[in-house]
């Protein structure tokens, strides 16, 4: 077998763990997650599971990476043809509300079910779900910012509280679509960023 075959197949295999990682711990949460699971799910050896990441909590990271590769690949990479400011703020919350309402996992968004999972635990994976937040409320306030400084929003702006808000937004929408199955919740949580926006 080629080194480069066998490096592909590592990489299939690490990505066919990573799927069903995935679905797991949208349904159950990432303590869902673990070695001897996988490795029985997917036919597997512990140690072949292992192989590829060394721990639980590494494998529980690498799914949540994998989660916000996709979100943000959606979410924040597909508004680079908007104008920074108050343009590519409000593409940035129509893809969130669209990814929230259009995401095809069982048990809905992980990186919000993350946050409620692991926000009072400490470790590697509380750690990781932190720094996602924290770039994604980063992003929001950089761009809230630029539409003050230019001028498309109000001196007196609160770039913060409207980051707060609109964050917390997303979450009663994910909320209401998982455990309320209310189907005008995307259009609420449109209508609660509009007047958050409206300075």
């Amino acid at each position: 077998m080629s080194p480069r075959r066998s490096a592909a197949e590592a990489r299939a295999t690490r990505m066919k763990i990573i799927g069903r990682a995935t679905e797991i711990a949208s349904e159950e949460g990432l303590e869902g997650v673990t070695i001897g699971r996988l490795a029985s799910e997917l036919e597997m050896s512990k140690s072949g599971v292992l192989g590829h990441f060394g721990t639980k909590e590494s494998l529980q990271a690498a799914t949540l990476d994998d989660a916000f590769e996709d979100f943000w690949r959606r979410v924040v990479d597909s508004t680079a043809q908007h104008p920074p400011g108050l343009t590519r703020t409000r593409a940035l919350c129509e893809n969130s509300v669209l990814f929230l309402s259009t995401i095809e996992l069982p048990g809905g968004c992980l990186l919000t079910a993350a946050s409620s999972e692991f926000d009072g635990r400490p470790g590697l994976v509380r750690d990781a779900v932190a720094e996602r937040w924290t770039r994604w409320r980063g992003r929001l306030g950089e761009e809230l910012r630029t539409a003050v400084a230019a001028g498309e929003l109000p001196a007196d702006f609160d770039a913060e509280q409207a980051v707060f808000e609109i964050i917390a937004v997303g979450l009663a929408l994910n909320q209401d679509l998982q455990l309320h199955r209310d189907r005008a919740a995307a259009d609420r949580a449109r209508r609660a960023i509009r007047r958050i926006l409206a300075g």
